[in-house]
């Protein structure tokens, strides 16, 4: 269909981004609740829980590439994108409820086993959702600037699906300890985030094309090649470093509110979970109409900062009995920040599959959005691991926490210390990488322009400036661009 028969208004920005509910709160959920589910309510070593997500991003880093393969090769009639997101909305819903089964077993290596299995399970389906829906923007719009509005309400959405999946297990999930708590909250979410993908499926469009022809074995040479481009090396650092940031701060909220602040019972958490989230939403309608002005690298390198004088100023307050009153005040700082990098982050995704097909002379946005998706799970996954290592690190002790007794002093400290100079750590590394990042609206054009040109839609002359434009995007000699090796594709 051509895009002449679509609206780009407001509606479909709405139905577009509606899956990112699912995106944006699944993993406000898991980050937050999911360790505390294992350590505090099942009494499961930290270290040993943190290695959970870790181990489903190995499993993820065999499962994206053959997903983004498996897109590209799919031919529907739905549009080989909406019609895995349709079958992933199903599947990654339903196993999204079984990660928060409780099982009868005094084991803890067959407790261990079943939760690592119901992960997987969960993050297999996330992926058939995921790895499409992250592809499916470039080949719905071609323009830039209509590309990031339609990222932006995505981002909207992330940041609706982000305050609802903060907020309302909050409500449900009083209790810590109670495990029937943690179920009803994944039955409720569970529903909600069918639906919200349901809606981008029958609202969204996607061009015809023909189908990748590629082999399944073909999927991990032609998911390591996507490296080659200089911008996505730098996109995936952008995508590490601004989500493993905030990770770091949905995971360890609940231990920095409860142990540290030990406010938990005072309603704390709800009250910093809902400064960061209306906060970040604020940002999302701040940032949004300044992004599509100037550039999505402009939005990054102005965010990050902010994030970063917020996080650090919790060094002066993160003690029991500090007033929670300048901890909201930086935590809305910290999510301020967050709606500009994440908006960014998000709408540069869209424009890395030009970049690749530039390279390779191939269109191939599920390769290109499986490896993305892997990065963001690989960034939650890191996240996890880390911080159940850190845990135990500081002294953290499980029984203690499932007897909902304080942990020490030094312990409270050390959980303070995570919460603050990890995020700050990765917050830095942000900030290095966008300015490294080399596309902007400018660069972008010329890509374009160029893959015109290399199919014969485009009959000048390039520039010397315009050659060295695409040099610096890709990483690579012009006259190595626009070729079939270069997706180390068998002959």
């Amino acid at each position: 269909m051509g895009k002449k028969e679509h609206s780009y208004g407001y509606l479909s920005r709405i139905m577009y981004g509606m899956a990112e509910f699912y995106g944006g709160g699944a993993f406000v959920i898991i980050n937050t609740f999911f360790t505390v589910f294992l350590t505090k309510a099942l009494g499961m070593p930290a270290a040993l829980a943190g290695t959970i997500p870790l181990v489903g991003k190995v499993w993820d880093a065999v499962t994206d590439p053959i997903m983004g393969n498996i897109t590209d090769r799919t031919k529907s009639r739905f549009g080989a994108k909406r019609f895995y997101i349709f079958i992933g909305g199903i599947v990654s819903s339903i196993t999204f409820v079984l990660m928060w089964l409780t099982i009868s077993s005094s084991s803890m290596t067959v407790i261990y086993i079943f939760y690592l299995s119901m992960y997987c399970l969960f993050s297999t389906g996330f992926t058939i959702l995921m790895v499409p829906y992250n592809g499916l923007l470039p080949d719905m719009i071609d323009d830039y600037s209509m590309r990031s509005r339609f990222s932006s309400v995505r981002m909207i959405w992330s940041t609706l699906g982000s305050m609802v999946c903060g907020l309302v297990p909050t409500f449900i999930i009083s209790n810590n300890l109670d495990t029937t708590a943690y179920l009803k909250c994944a039955v409720l979410f569970g529903v909600l985030f069918l639906v919200t993908t349901m809606v981008t499926f029958l609202g969204t469009w996607e061009k015809q094309k023909e189908p990748v022809v590629t082999s399944l074995s073909e999927s991990f040479p032609q998911a390591a090649s996507v490296f080659q481009s200089h911008s996505f090396r730098l996109f995936i650092g952008l995508y590490l470093f601004g989500q493993c940031g905030m990770d770091f701060v949905s995971g360890m909220a609940v231990y920095y509110v409860d142990d540290v602040l030990n406010g938990y019972g005072n309603g704390y958490f709800t009250y910093l979970m809902a400064v960061l989230l209306i906060s970040q939403l604020t940002g999302m309608l701040v940032f949004a109409p300044i992004m599509s002005h100037t550039s999505k690298k402009f939005t990054i390198l102005v965010g990050a900062p902010i994030r970063l004088i917020g996080t650090l100023g919790l060094l002066a307050f993160s003690y029991e009995g500090a007033s929670i009153v300048p901890i909201l005040l930086l935590t809305a700082l910290i999510g301020f920040g967050n709606a500009a990098t994440l908006s960014s982050i998000f709408a540069i995704m869209a424009d890395m599959a030009e970049v690749d097909e530039l390279i390779t002379s191939i269109h191939r946005p599920g390769i290109v959005s499986g490896m993305a998706t892997f990065a963001r799970k690989i960034s939650s996954g890191l996240s996890a691991a880390i911080i159940g290592f850190l845990l135990s690190a500081v002294g953290y002790d499980e029984i203690l926490a499932n007897q909902g007794q304080r942990q020490s002093l030094a312990t409270q400290h050390g959980i303070a210390i995570i919460y603050i100079i990890v995020p700050a750590i990765l917050i830095t590394c942000l900030i290095i990488v966008g300015v490294l990042f080399p596309l902007t609206g400018k660069e972008f054009a010329i890509v374009q322009k160029e893959i015109a040109r290399r199919k014969g839609e485009d009959s000048s002359a390039i520039t010397d400036e315009e050659i060295k434009v695409c040099e610096k995007v890709t990483g690579m000699s012009y006259d190595r661009l626009w070729n079939k090796d270069n997706a180390r594709l068998k002959r």
